[in-house]
């Protein structure tokens, strides 16, 4: 569903949260802040519907949000959402890597989910409203960052099924510590055969929650045997790599070219779309294509293929030391991570925060 009515200029209004967190509980959470446990004190609300498009733009106090019962977001699942970090880089300014990206993805899952597409310039626009508010909630210690949660769900009350009427988008933020708070260290992923993240002509590339709610019960397999991911293949063979519960999957061969699967269903990542760019610039070939699991196992036993990883926007990089499935097992448990892989992971970090010079123009600056 695009919004027809032509982008123009949206002035926020602010509410300051006067209940906010104390300096002494700001400290206490900056210091350990975990992922996805606290949030800061303000929330962005931007409202849309039918007959008057994107309006009333407001920063507010962080907090509930009331909903009717029939609203149709509870009944239907029309919600997408997105996420992308904020760092502090060490002069103390404030920037976000490659918002746009994220703004026109958002774009697609809305047109995939019948939901009022916001223009891009909103969505990066939201973005400063917020940190302008809570900026003392970008932590400065190392590989730490607030992460930015933009989501848009429908907010009309009515029970039928039909694209709603009313939506509200909102960005909510969380400062998050390092990842791999002991180190990086390669993960053994588990290798679903009786679940599919998501079928022919369905919602897979589309950031949307009913595909992390399908995606959950695998999870929980995973994590029995022992595993920290789930990786999915495709719902009408069985034989091909999609991806893996919220992250994308890349491996390295020896011969340099760097390989990672391509299907409709897959959501196009962020950080997998830059680290290719990385590596075509070191000179390496890359290959978006399909990729069977016949093709990995036969790769990882012959020695073609010398390193395996996942990205996302939470975790950057997780080198892969194995794949484990119901009979057989990929790779093995204490390979160590790939030299490529963590390079490529340095470099993009580094640019992430302001370490080396961001040649590809990726970077906005929230603050000032």
């Amino acid at each position: 569903m695009k919004n027809l009515l032509a982008p123009r200029t949206l002035e926020f209004s602010v509410t300051v949260n006067d209940a906010g967190r104390s300096a002494a509980e700001h400290a206490d959470i900056i210091a350990e802040p975990g992922f996805g446990k606290y949030f800061t004190d303000h929330m962005v609300d931007i409202c849309w519907s039918e007959r008057g498009g994107w309006h009333r733009p407001r920063v507010q106090p962080y907090g509930p949000i009331a909903l009717d019962p029939a609203a149709a977001v509870l009944h239907y699942a029309q919600e997408i959402f997105e996420g992308l970090k904020a760092y502090r880089h060490q002069d103390g300014s404030i920037f976000t890597f490659r918002p746009e990206m994220n703004a026109e993805r958002m774009k697609r899952s809305a047109a995939r989910l019948a939901l009022p597409e916001l223009p891009t310039e909103y969505f990066v626009e939201s973005l400063r409203q917020l940190i302008a508010v809570d900026a003392r909630w970008v932590p400065s210690t190392p590989d730490t960052s607030l992460y930015l949660r933009p989501f848009m769900f429908a907010k009309e009350a009515f029970l039928g099924v039909r694209p709603a009427a009313k939506v509200n988008y909102y960005v909510i933020a969380s400062p998050a510590g390092a990842y791999f708070a002991g180190g990086v260290e390669p993960v053994s992923i588990w290798i679903s055969t009786d679940y599919a993240r998501a079928g022919r002509g369905g919602t897979g590339a589309a950031k949307t929650g009913g595909n992390y709610a399908s995606s959950l019960v695998a999870q929980q397999e995973a994590h029995s045997h022992g595993c920290a991911q789930v990786l999915f293949l495709d719902s009408e063979t069985g034989e091909y790599l999609e991806e893996l519960g919220g992250m994308n999957v890349v491996f390295v061969y020896k011969d340099g070219r760097v390989v990672t699967p391509e299907s409709p269903s897959i959501l196009e990542g962020i950080t997998r779309d830059s680290l290719l760019r990385l590596a075509e610039d070191r000179g390496l070939k890359v290959e978006q294509r399909r990729v069977s699991i016949a093709e990995v196992r036969e790769g990882v036993a012959s020695g073609d293929i010398v390193e395996m990883f996942a990205c996302g926007t939470a975790a950057v990089v997780a080198p892969i030391a194995q794949f484990i499935a119901d009979g057989y097992t990929i790779g093995d448990a204490g390979a160590p991570a790939g030299e490529l892989t963590m390079s490529l992971r340095q470099e993009l970090t580094d640019i992430q925060y302001g370490r080396v010079a961001d040649r590809h123009g990726w970077m906005t600056r929230l603050d000032g």
